[in-house]
């Protein structure tokens, strides 16, 4: 009995719900690469804050698909890390070429996207 209440009240209450993996805001690939993103602090280029502002989206989702429980831990962790690979990748290159050219941010965008779709079949 206790049971068969715990379940209606969470019902109707809408929590342990969980929110369709399309809906999270890196699964709008369009809309992720039109963000632009504000250079300050340790970003000097807009580039890199166009990458860094992607990676924050997507590791935000990461982890909250974790917390779905959509995403066992090793695959928030392998998706997570990707993420990392990328943001440092672009830091690098603008510390050492003083600005991050549209190729790499291209290239850097494919692997963000790469990330998205796989978050986002689940």
């Amino acid at each position: 009995m206790t049971v068969l209440i715990t379940a209606l009240a969470l019902a109707a209450t809408g929590a342990g719900t969980q929110i369709p993996a399309r809906d999270y805001p890196s699964c709008d690939l369009r809309a992720q690469h039109a963000l632009v993103g504000a250079p300050g602090g340790s970003i000097r280029d807009r580039g890199q804050a166009h990458v860094a502002l992607r990676a924050n989206i997507l590791q935000a989702d990461i982890g909250n698909a974790r917390k779905a429980r959509r995403l066992t831990q090793q695959q928030a962790d392998t998706l997570w890390q990707r993420v990392e690979r990328v943001r440092h990748g672009s830091d690098g290159f603008t510390r050492q070429q003083g600005f991050l050219s549209a190729g790499e941010r291209a290239s850097y965008d494919r692997v963000l996207d790469a990330v998205a779709t796989r978050l986002c079949r689940r």
